[in-house]
């Protein structure tokens, strides 16, 4: 993937795909520097995780579990989240992380994927605080962004470990990630020659969410990619068009993934728009303030 750069004076963003067998782990690689578009984002819940190294001065983290925010001054891990949590950015802020697919934090986890579900954890906490503090001085310290993300990559490479389950995980995954989270998940244990309890376990190791939850998470992603904020939503079409039952049934799944009605969504995915056009980090973040 080609550098990408947003709001080109006010940050710098870098991102590529990683080699072979990482690739099927992790979606991308990126660098990010410089002054968010929002001091506080909200981040819908969907079908990846997040690994970020921080660089720069601490950021915040709140889930919908918690009242305050929590302090991250090394970087956090996210497994595929449940609800919306908020991302509270420093004045200027520099890191480097990884976009990881459902299952793919879990051949880099020391417990199961499960015990972070919705509970953002330190990089020290999965890794250990001299590995952790070795790998942010070497990035610190590297030549510019590319070198940045090849240190990365070479400790994921060297981190890699064989992952029990993985196989099942992932061919379940890519089958509902490819119908949208349509298929049916007793037809998908079926073909996979397991019970629906064992490939429901299997998920919640490895991913943190059993496959009923990733099939809705992969259609409401699905669902709020079609929209286009710039233009007139048919809301009726757009529902029935995803599977939905009715309008209502889709108004609850967008308050539960983003605490807002589809219409103030669409709302605040415009100020976005017009206040950072082109900006890296326009897409899925939600302005919080």
């Amino acid at each position: 993937m080609p550098a990408g750069v947003g709001d080109t004076v006010r940050v710098e963003y870098v991102s590529r795909v990683p080699r072979p067998p990482l690739d099927g782990l992790i979606d991308d690689l990126y660098y990010l520097e410089g002054a968010p578009p929002y001091a506080r984002l909200t981040l819908p819940p969907m079908p990846a995780a997040l690994l970020i190294v921080n660089l720069g001065a601490p950021f915040r983290i709140r889930t919908g579990t918690e009242i305050e925010t929590t302090e991250y001054a090394d970087g956090c891990v996210v497994t595929m989240p449940t609800r919306a949590f908020e991302f509270g950015y420093p004045l200027w802020t520099r890191s480097v992380g990884v976009h990881v697919k459902p299952w793919g934090l879990a051949p880099f986890l020391p417990m199961p994927a499960a015990e972070l579900c919705d509970r953002p954890v330190t990089i020290e906490q999965v890794w250990g605080r001299p590995a952790v503090a070795e790998l942010r001085d070497r990035l610190a310290t590297a030549d510019g962004p590319h070198e940045m993300l090849t240190l990365l990559e070479e400790e994921l490479m060297r981190r890699l470990c064989e992952t029990a389950g993985l196989g099942l995980v992932r061919r379940t995954s890519s089958v509902i990630a490819a119908t949208s989270g349509a298929a049916a998940i007793g037809d998908l244990s079926v073909a996979a020659g397991v019970s629906s309890t064992h490939l429901a376990q299997r998920f919640k190791e490895l991913i943190g969410v059993t496959p009923k939850r990733l099939a809705r998470t992969h259609r409401f992603a699905a669902t709020v990619f079609a929209i286009n904020p710039a233009g007139p939503v048919d809301w009726g079409e757009l529902a029935g068009g995803a599977g939905y039952f009715d309008q209502a049934h889709f108004g609850h799944e967008f308050r539960a993934f983003t605490g807002l009605t589809p219409t103030r969504y669409v709302e605040v995915r415009r100020r976005f728009l017009r206040e950072h056009p082109g900006h890296a980090m326009d897409g899925w973040p939600l302005p919080a303030d």
